[in-house]
């Protein structure tokens, strides 16, 4: 680890996908700035997978876009099923856009990119600090952080961004509500090896009477796997997911997990903070809004937020104005706002409880899927599109 300076410009607190695409810009632009993180490196795991349209292209101003895409599967429809039949496609391969599909990938690989490019550009990541203190006045921030030894060591900054996740420790310093609730059911999310027998460029959703399954196709022949319990294992392992897909997934042909490469049960909140700036101090990614995993969008609005803020820090350094800053609330909690909504609406949809509620949800989804207009606004929107 390198020496830590006395002052800087901007202190990022949080160095996953947000941070660094941060990192990535003020390092890009020359301005100084120290991203520090709790977690030593590699301690990441699977997470994330999906990268969309609009992240992409964003993406592509900090030069990772073709990394990215050299090593993630590409996938150019969603699919809605109820076990062996299909409710309707939501294709992304009609869309105005440079990157007209999703890409799969897992986040640690994405994180990686997002690091060599940090570190091609003069930036790194101070690991393992862990923010501890936070003092505010009218001309910047003092931040105190601690490493694995305990030894505190203070900086001076102009600015500090919370890119600390949903526990941010940065929004709870600067008084920031975190304004939301959790849903009831919880989670199971595993990385696996399988004989499937259905086609591997495709998201699929299955929505079977007993509830939610997603099998999503990985590089290199892994799949994940998503589902819904009302009280799910703490490390589901080969005979849980295996059972999720006998009762959820398909029959002709029936999946076979032969390996759990990594697995995890959570329980996943639907939160926005309440503002995203105080004074001095700014939120982004997780610690700004966290959300169902339904249509893969956390990660990809946490990238954009980071890249959005990393141009008005700059440009609030160079003209010496904190105005600027206010243009980063205005437009980026709206997208949060938005898509908090969204994909509640997309989980308690795809959560009801009764037999009968799915019933008659599967009867809708197959006849308003049949509108192409309904079709297109739905994979815009998951895409990223609509806030491009």
């Amino acid at each position: 680890m390198t020496p830590l300076p006395l002052t800087t410009d901007v202190v990022i607190a949080g160095g996953g996908p947000t941070g660094l695409a941060l990192g990535c810009v003020l390092a890009a632009e020359g301005v100084p700035f120290v991203l520090v993180d709790r977690q030593a490196e590699g301690a990441n795991t699977s997470r994330a997978a999906v990268i969309h349209a609009r992240t992409l292209e964003v993406l592509e101003t900090l030069q990772v876009t073709d990394r990215l895409l050299a090593e993630g599967h590409i996938v150019p429809r969603f699919i809605l099923r109820d076990r062996d039949r299909a409710l309707t496609t939501i294709r992304f391969d009609h869309l105005p856009t440079r990157h007209p599909y999703t890409l799969m990938i897992p986040q640690y690989r994405t994180e990686a990119i997002l690091l060599d490019r940090l570190r091609a550009l003069g930036g790194d990541v101070q690991r393992p600090l862990a923010l501890r203190t936070v003092r505010q006045d009218a001309g910047g921030v003092r931040v105190t952080v601690a490493g694995d030894g305990g030894a505190m060591r203070e900086i001076r900054a102009r600015y500090l961004v919370g890119a600390d996740g949903m526990h941010s420790v940065v929004r709870e310093h600067a008084g920031i509500g975190f304004t939301g609730d959790a849903y009831a059911q919880s989670f199971v999310l595993a990385d696996v090896r399988m004989d499937w027998g259905l086609a591997d460029d495709e998201v699929m959703l299955f929505l079977s009477p007993d509830g939610l399954v997603v099998v999503a196709p990985l590089p290199g022949g892994a799949h994940r796997i998503v589902a819904t319990l009302d009280e799910a294992p703490e490390h589901p392992g080969l005979a849980d997911v295996q059972a999720l897909l006998d009762t959820r997934g398909p029959t002709t042909p029936p999946a076979r997990v032969r390996e759990i490469l990594w697995s995890s049960r959570f329980r996943v909140h639907h939160r926005l903070a309440d503002h995203y700036r105080a004074g001095r101090i700014l939120l982004a990614g997780d610690a700004a809004h966290v959300h169902s995993p339904a249509g893969g969008q956390g990660m990809n609005i946490g990238i954009q937020d980071g890249v959005a803020l990393g141009r008005l820090l700059t440009t609030a350094l160079r003209v010496g104005d904190d105005a600027v800053l206010d243009d980063y609330e205005r437009t980026r909690r709206p997208v949060a706002e938005g898509v908090v909504a969204f994909t509640d609406r997309m989980t308690r949809v795809a959560t009801l409880r009764t037999r009968r509620q799915r019933a008659l949800r599967n009867a809708a989804i197959r006849t308003i899927g049949r509108l192409p207009m309904i079709r297109t606004r739905l994979a815009t929107r998951i895409a990223g599109l609509t806030h491009g």
